[in-house]
């Protein structure tokens, strides 16, 4: 089995298994949980979103990516890291701008994993990846993208929710 062909199926698995469990498990748990608290859990996913700083490793120990493409993820992911923890901060103390934060956020991750989806089919990179990046491809990345729905979800269907800190 080609690279591309093994990581396009470990990628097809990671959102059926990710949407199974999402459906199955956290959409009924998220809604037995106060919005706020319902949402921190969410974007807590995103935090860890700080790993894709192992691209300038993976780069200079041979994974085939442009500079720019590298700079392009690396930031995204990390902005996206920083924007989360504020969002978790804001819904925790009950801060009023929590809600919009937590939509920067969605804003954020969906324009970061699409760009990063077409940096990685403009430069190839599933037929390059290897070790972890090729891990935070498959496995990680879908696992970010049926969060994000489900981080949708929650603002849109408990919008009119009084918006209380996670632990009050």
């Amino acid at each position: 089995m080609s690279l591309t062909a093994a990581a396009a199926l470990a990628l097809i698995l990671s959102f059926v298994i990710s949407g199974m469990i999402a459906m199955w498990y956290l959409a009924p748990w998220l809604g037995k949980r106060r919005r706020a608290e319902a949402l921190t859990f969410l974007l807590w996913t995103q935090v860890f979103r700080y790993v894709a700083l192992q691209i300038f490793s993976a780069q200079q120990f041979g994974f085939g990516i442009s500079d720019a493409g590298r700079d392009q993820i690396a930031l995204g992911d990390v902005a996206g890291t920083i924007l989360a923890l504020l969002a978790i901060i804001a819904l925790r103390y009950g801060l009023g701008i929590a809600t919009v934060l937590t939509w920067v956020v969605v804003a954020e991750t969906g324009w970061d994993l699409a760009n990063v989806t077409v940096i990685g089919v403009r430069e190839q990179l599933f037929a390059k990846a290897f070790g972890s990046t090729w891990l935070i491809v498959t496995f990680y990345a879908p696992f970010l993208w049926v969060t994000l729905a489900l981080t949708v979800w929650q603002l849109l269907s408990r919008r009119r929710e009084e918006p209380r800190g996670a632990t009050t």
